[in-house]
């Protein structure tokens, strides 16, 4: 009954310089020149398209209120969605790791706060939606990360038992998500935050998924 629920930007995949082109993209529409680069904005792209708008929007010095972030919101997922794939990648190892976690009996989830369609899009895209039990998006139910109702789904659709349950992320909102449902939480320190994270305080941390097989034997 073991579940290992993974979050899906930043911990299985390098999604950001798809999402920042999507970002940028809602700027060039009101005439601004992209005010988000992968080198100094890679971390907020992973924050979520919300947050990205308002980077941008302070890196421009344009007063967007939250009318106007929601305003131009529905354009970003769009361009996302149409280029979603386009230079996201998985991080080295996940194939290998979640194979070897279903051979030895381990259930599988992702929860994340990326909407859900867009969530199964990508996962099929990038070959992995067939590893995973179950996986909770942003809409999929009334609430999200880190309200821990979202962690608790994904583990009962997966099949799996919370007393039993890990939850691999990269941001502080996972960290809360796990600390919020008294699950153990391991923050990934290969994305944009790298070893930073272990500044959250997180159970464990992982640096690559080969090692993931240690770091779970460290809590079970």
């Amino acid at each position: 009954m073991k579940t290992a629920i993974f979050d899906l930007d930043g911990t299985l995949a390098d999604t950001s310089r798809d999402l920042l082109h999507a970002g940028n993209a809602c700027f060039l529409a009101d005439g601004y020149a992209p005010p988000l680069t992968h080198a100094d904005h890679a971390a907020i792209a992973l924050r979520g398209g919300r947050a990205m708008l308002r980077a941008g929007a302070e890196i421009l010095n344009i007063t967007w209120s939250e009318d106007e972030i929601q305003r131009h919101y529905p354009r970003l997922l769009q361009v996302y969605g149409e280029n979603i794939d386009v230079h996201t990648v998985l991080y080295p190892g996940v194939l290998a790791a979640l194979d070897r976690l279903a051979a030895a009996g381990w259930h599988l989830g992702i929860c994340t706060n990326k909407p859900e369609g867009l969530a199964e899009t990508l996962t099929a895209k990038l070959g992995i939606r067939d590893r995973f039990q179950a996986l909770i998006g942003a809409d999929t139910l009334p609430v999200r990360k880190p309200d821990p109702e979202a962690l608790f789904e994904a583990i009962r659709r997966a099949g799996g038992d919370r007393a039993q349950a890990v939850l691999f992320g990269d941001t502080i909102t996972d960290h809360t998500t796990a600390r919020n449902a008294g699950i153990a939480s391991v923050l990934v320190s290969f994305g944009p935050l790298g070893a930073s994270v272990a500044e959250m305080g997180p159970d464990a941390l992982l640096p690559h998924y080969d090692q993931i097989e240690d770091v779970l034997a460290t809590l079970f």
